[in-house]
């Protein structure tokens, strides 16, 4: 049987040289005056004295430290990703370039990518001194398997055993498109996951890893992480991580102005001056280009948009132009293809009879596309079943470029007639609502990955469709198109490339012509972080990681830190 191999790469002993081959109650705007300033660490060991504040503009949280919610406090703010670690490192942002090992020493694919071998790294430790097994693989992959709520990856797992030391797990069908799922999985320790009674459910307030960071304490809006002193990738250079969860973009953006938080990713309307020009010298933004883009999110099985007409009318007014000029100040990319499919990073997957199509503004043509499928106009409002047509757009409150979007969006409804509001929820609320599909639109970013397959998998995928009020994690939308199904199947078994593409330019008709969602803008990764205090964050010139704190490459940004001289 031909294997595929990610072999170990070389481990440096201080600095995990690990090179890559070929939200509760409290006042978050006063959190930042509270915890995060620049005193000296009071906990953990490190190189630096200085502790690194990471605000995400995502409070209120909630103490709930579980890894496999999407709503706890560690989602929110990203300290789940350096408490639990990944099999293997991948760079989204240069979806090209081979896997980083991590927990994982070596993972083997057969031919058709439908079994894989995973061979745990040697010397790792949980952070209550424990060492990881290849039991603990197996038991965390088990634990998907078991509990469908956990499988957030949406994995078609057959089996998972463990033989002498080496994790085999086989699927039901092949994981070519899906191998960063598979070397993104986390790994939890056994001897504590295997004591709690429901996984899906337990807050995990002590939670215990790998990772380079421990869980100290929960205070507030703000949560406190000591560098761990067994870390098995060597000693680490900041002692302290301070996670603070702000209330909305706006005491977020000042708390980056001021120096109380470090690390963040914001929009930032017109950064150079509002961030950047604060502290030339070390206010840095490093935004990487890549497949992943914004996307409406329409509800597919109830209310308005579930009818394809007012789905196609609303994809053929909206102003794209406005949406990356004013709502993103210029920082995304104008979303040009009716693909969906960012441009020039996507070119190459465009189909040829898309080649060259682009969006533009019809208003005409979709008050048509109404009027010829049962709706007609009570002089400029649009009606069905004699009453106006109105839609809800919904974002978190404080998520400024977002509800700018929204406003735009409600804007170009009401050019064909249609009553569109604007509400800002909480976070939790906001993400409850998408995940049981209680919602008209809203606006979410997509994932990104080495082809077009990934991002369109995210937001219109069928596998992963599941009835309103059970929780989705792919395809909030609710599209259930058999026919669609098939060729996302089609791409996903595919053993060669012309097979792959023939599947993916189907796909490209079902987004043109169902309209699922509607791209808005091209997304590309982004942070705000400050290099006063730590160096080696990843930049232009090395772009080793994905930036955002909130990404699993937090650990591997965190192990590459050092002190600023």
């Amino acid at each position: 049987m031909r294997m595929r191999k990610i072999a170990p790469a070389v481990v440096g002993a201080a600095a995990l040289a690990l090179v890559v081959a070929g939200c509760g109650g409290g006042d978050a705007d006063n959190a930042a005056k509270n915890t995060g300033n620049k005193t000296q660490s009071t906990g953990g060991t490190g190189v630096g004295t200085q502790p690194l504040n990471i605000g995400m503009p995502n409070g209120p949280v909630q103490n709930v430290s579980n890894p496999f919610l999407n709503t706890s406090a560690g989602a929110a703010l990203g300290y789940t990703n350096v408490i639990f670690e990944p099999l293997m490192q991948i760079n989204d942002t240069r979806p090209a370039d081979a896997p980083t090992p991590w927990l994982a020493k070596s993972m083997e694919w057969n031919k058709d990518y439908t079994e894989v071998k995973i061979t745990p790294r040697d010397g790792v430790k949980f952070s209550d001194g424990t060492p990881m097994t290849a039991d603990d693989i197996a038991y965390s992959i088990q634990l998907r398997i078991d509990n469908e709520a956990l499988n957030t990856e949406g994995l078609p797992y057959k089996s998972v055993t463990n033989e002498d030391g080496v994790v085999t797990v086989t699927f039901k069908s092949s994981q070519f498109v899906n191998q960063a799922k598979v070397y993104g999985l986390i790994v939890v320790p056994k001897h504590i996951w295997s004591k709690i009674s429901d996984p899906t459910k337990d807050l995990v307030q002590n939670p215990v890893g790998t990772g380079p960071y421990v869980f100290k304490s929960f205070s507030g809006q703000t949560v406190t992480l000591d560098a761990n002193k067994d870390y098995w990738g060597g000693q680490l250079a900041v002692p302290e991580l301070r996670y603070t969860g702000y209330k909305g973009n706006d005491p977020q953006i000042t708390a980056l102005q001021t120096g109380q938080s470090d690390w963040s990713w914001v929009f930032i309307a017109d950064y150079q001056n509002v961030y950047v020009a604060k502290d030339p010298d070390h206010n840095k933004v490093y935004s990487a280009a890549g497949l992943g883009i914004d996307q409406l999110v329409l509800n597919n099985e109830k209310g308005p948009f579930s009818d394809v007409n007012l789905r196609k009318a609303l994809n053929m007014v909206l102003d794209r132009e406005k949406a990356a000029k004013i709502a993103e100040s210029g920082l995304f990319p104008q979303l040009t293809s009716v693909t969906g499919i960012p441009t020039p990073a996507g070119d190459s997957f465009i189909a040829d009879q898309y080649k060259g199509k682009n969006y533009s503004i019809d208003v005409d043509g979709a008050k048509k596309q109404l009027t010829d499928n049962g709706y007609t106009y009570s002089g400029d409002k649009l009606m069905k079943d004699g009453k106006q047509v109105s839609v809800v757009l919904q974002d978190p409150a404080g998520w400024n470029d977002y509800i700018t979007s929204l406003q735009l969006i409600a804007t170009s409804l009401k050019s064909i007639g249609v009553a569109a509001k604007v509400e800002t929820p909480t976070v939790d609320a906001w993400t409850a609502n998408l995940n049981t599909g209680d919602f008209d639109a809203a606006l979410h970013w997509t994932d990104g990955g080495s082809t077009p397959y990934q991002m369109y998998s995210s937001m219109f995928d069928p596998n992963y469709y599941v009835p309103l009020g059970k929780n989705a994690t792919w395809d909030i939308g609710r599209y259930n198109n058999p026919d669609a199904k098939a060729q996302f199947d089609k791409y996903i078994a595919a053993t060669d490339d012309s097979t792959r593409k023939a599947a993916l330019d189907k796909l490209q008709e079902f987004w043109v012509n169902d309209v699922p969602a509607i791209g808005v803008d091209a997304r590309p990764s982004a942070a705000e972080y400050s290099t006063k205090n730590y160096v080696g964050w990843p930049d232009e010139q090395n772009p080793y990681a994905d930036p955002q704190p909130t990404n699993k490459n937090a650990s591997l940004i965190l192990t590459k830190l050092k002190p600023a001289s």
